[in-house]
C-alpha cells in the first residue's frame, strides 16, 4: 500500500482550509435553487407584486398582491398538500383561514394542523382591523377597505383559477378566530354558494352583545387595553406581543354608529352573524364553534357562541359547539383564554373532521 507523501497531504489540507475560508467569506459556493412553487396569473382585479414571493418551502409560500378594493399591498399565504406537485391530475378541497385582529397571514404557523395533506389552505390578509367587511367609510387613514369584496369576489376565484381546486361549495370551508370568527360566519352567510363548511373559534359572532361591539370599536380606535393584557403571553397575532390595530379611524368607520337609537345601528344588525335571518342562511352549511370561557375576552365569545348554537337549534339547523371552559379538557397548552395555546389544539380537533367531510362530499 502506497502512503501519500507528507507534502501532498499538506497541500490537500491547505486546499481544504482555503475552501472553508471561501465558504465563510461568502465565496463561490454553489447555492441550492429555491423550491419550485406554482406560478400565478393575475386576474379578477388582483395584480401580483413582482419579485415579492416568499417561499417557505415547496408547499408553503406567500404572494403579495394589490387590488383597488383595499389600499396597499397585501399578502396571501398558501399551504399545499405535500402531494400536490406529485399528482398533477388531482384536485383538492380548499380551506380559507381568517386571522384575528392585530394578526397577519403568518399566524397560520401557530396552528400546524392547518397544513394538511388532504386540502389546500389559503390565508388572505384581513388587515389589522379589517373585520372582513366592506367599510362604511372609505376615506379614513386606512384608505380603501372593501375586505369582503376583495376576499369573496377576487381571492376565491383567483385561487380557483391558479390552483387545482375542487370549486364546489362542499369542498370549500372558511375558518376563522376572534375577528376572523366573525368573518367565517359572515362570509358563509353572505355567500352560501361558496362555502359548505364554516368554523368560528373564540369568535366575535353576536353583534347584539355590547361587549362584542366594544371590541370592534377598540380596534377602530387602536385601544389595545385589556386585549393586550389577555394576549401578552400568547397573543391574538401569534407573535407573543400585542401588535396593535393600526392607525386610528372614526368609531363609525366600519359598521356605522353602534348605538341602537333611531335604528342608527342598522348595519350592525344587517351583518350580525347571530341574527336569526342570517343564521337561516346556514341551513345547508356545516357549522362548528369553539370557545373557552376563562378570560376577559373568551367569557364573552362563549356567551356569543352559546347564543348562536341555541338559535341554530331553534331553526332546526345542526351545529357543533365545543366549549372547553378553562382548557383542561382540550390540551395542556390551553388555559381557556384568547390565544393560540387553545386555538392550535382546537384546530387539531377540527381539521380531521373537516378532512372527513371533504372526503365524503360529492365531486359532481
Amino acid at each position: 500500500m502506497r502512503i501519500p507523501h507528507l507534502r501532498a497531504l499538506r497541500g490537500a489540507g491547505a486546499a481544504l482550509v482555503a475552501a472553508l475560508v471561501l465558504t465563510a467569506l461568502g465565496g463561490p459556493v454553489a447555492q441550492a435553487d429555491p423550491p419550485a412553487v406554482p406560478v400565478f396569473t393575475d386576474g379578477f382585479g388582483i395584480t401580483q407584486v413582482p419579485d415579492a414571493t416568499e417561499i417557505h418551502s415547496a408547499s408553503d409560500f406567500t404572494i403579495t398582491v394589490t387590488t383597488p378594493q383595499v389600499s396597499g399591498p397585501h399578502k396571501i399565504r398558501v399551504l399545499l398538500p405535500h402531494g400536490y406537485a406529485g399528482d398533477p391530475e388531482k384536485r383538492w378541497p380548499v380551506t380559507y383561514f381568517l386571522h384575528g385582529g392585530g394578526g397577519s397571514v403568518d399566524d397560520v404557523a401557530a396552528a400546524p394542523a392547518l397544513h394538511s395533506d388532504e386540502m389546500i389552505t389559503v390565508v388572505p390578509d384581513g388587515g389589522l382591523k379589517g373585520w372582513y367587511a366592506d367599510w362604511l367609510m372609505q376615506n379614513t387613514a386606512e384608505g380603501a377597505a372593501n375586505w369582503e369584496t376583495f376576499h369573496l369576489t377576487q381571492v376565491v376565484p383567483f385561487i380557483d383559477a391558479n390552483l387545482r381546486t375542487l370549486p364546489q361549495r362542499d369542498h370549500r370551508a372558511v375558518v376563522g378566530l376572534s375577528m376572523g370568527g366573525f368573518g367565517a360566519l359572515h362570509y358563509a352567510q353572505a355567500r352560501p354558494d361558496l362555502f359548505g363548511h364554516a368554523a368560528a373559534l373564540s369568535g366575535g359572532i353576536d353583534f347584539g352583545m355590547w361587549q362584542i361591539r366594544a371590541a370592534v370599536l377598540a380596534t377602530e380606535l387602536n385601544l389595545t387595553g385589556a386585549w393586550c393584557a389577555v394576549s401578552s403571553s400568547s397573543s391574538t397575532s401569534g407573535s407573543g406581543r400585542c401588535t396593535g390595530y393600526g392607525p386610528y379611524v372614526d368609531s363609525d368607520a366600519i359598521f356605522g354608529s353602534p348605538y341602537p337609537v333611531f335604528n342608527a345601528d342598522r348595519v350592525w344588525k344587517a351583518v350580525d352573524p347571530a341574527a336569526p335571518a342570517n343564521l337561516a342562511k346556514l341551513a345547508d352549511t356545516g357549522v362548528t364553534l369553539y370557545t373557552g370561557d376563562n378570560d376577559v375576552v373568551d367569557v364573552h365569545t362563549a356567551a356569543a357562541s352559546r347564543t348562536v348554537r341555541t338559535r341554530l337549534g331553534q331553526l332546526g339547523i345542526a351545529s357543533r359547539l365545543v366549549d372547553y371552559g378553562n382548557g383542561a379538557s382540550l390540551a395542556p397548552t390551553c388555559n381557556g383564554g384568547h390565544n393560540y395555546g387553545c386555538w392550535a389544539p382546537a384546530l387539531a380537533d377540527y381539521i380531521p373532521r373537516l378532512e372527513t367531510a371533504f372526503a365524503t362530499a360529492r365531486t359532481d
